[in-house]
């Protein structure tokens, strides 16, 4: 997992977002604006950050613990797995989310949307994928919101998807969305990768087998690290 997993290339054309996408008008600030510097291979195999599960607890996959009260809105499984180009699993990564409440709001100071924050919930959580590459959260479904990125501009409802593992030097990200959402073609973000094929690789699927009765619907979102069905990552 680093940065020649997923940087764009001949191969993968069309298959990743772009650094400068000007639809996305943040990306016109962040975009690097010289060409990227490959790393040594020495630097590339370096042993990165190390972790264990004694740091991740299994309640922090779970994010409707935690508050006073269960939080407000549809309880959602989001469960996947982790695998690489050649379809083997990644035991041992450390897969963390965060996300809007139901009210399409962020826990966090530089979210001045009027819609109500909910104390009961945080809006972010952490877990290890198991021996098969596996991994599972409890939260809510997250509601869309305003972005200002252009004129009536929405984002769709989205959970955003950090990965890192032992041994590996960056840290990819992604966003994982839902299936029928009439905002999806509408979003400069999502519309940043131009293959149809791998933007069908953000969007969840409803998963019956994973869905708890009388308790949570539940949704599938596999991630691939590389190759040519590689998930879609955040390049800046």
């Amino acid at each position: 997992m680093n940065d020649k997993a997923h940087a764009p290339g001949p191969v993968d054309a069309g298959t990743q977002p772009p650094y400068l996408y000007a639809p996305y008008v943040s990306t016109r600030l962040r975009a690097p604006t010289r060409p990227l510097l490959p790393l040594p291979e020495d630097a590339m195999t370096t042993v990165g950050p190390l972790f264990g599960p004694h740091a991740v607890q299994r309640r922090d996959s779970d994010l409707t613990l935690g508050g006073a009260a269960p939080p407000i809105g549809e309880r959602l499984i989001v469960c996947g797995s982790v695998r690489d180009d050649r379809g083997r699993p990644l035991p041992g990564a450390l897969v963390e989310l965060w996300q809007a409440n139901a009210a399409g709001r962020y826990r966090h100071a530089r979210d001045d949307h009027d819609a109500p924050l909910d104390p009961n919930f945080t809006g972010c959580g952490r877990a290890l994928t198991d021996s098969a590459g596996q991994y599972r959260f409890v939260t809510i479904r997250p509601g869309a919101y305003p972005w200002r990125n252009h004129p009536n501009a929405w984002r769709p409802a989205h959970i955003h998807f950090s990965l890192f593992g032992a041994g590996l030097l960056s840290r990819l990200v992604t966003q994982m969305y839902f299936p029928g959402d009439p905002l999806l073609p509408l979003d400069p973000v999502f519309m940043s990768t131009a293959d149809a094929r791998a933007r069908e690789r953000l969007t969840a699927h409803f998963d019956p087998h994973a869905t708890v009765e009388a308790y949570a619907l539940a949704f599938r979102f596999d991630i691939v690290l590389r190759g040519a069905q590689a998930t879609p990552f955040e390049g800046a």
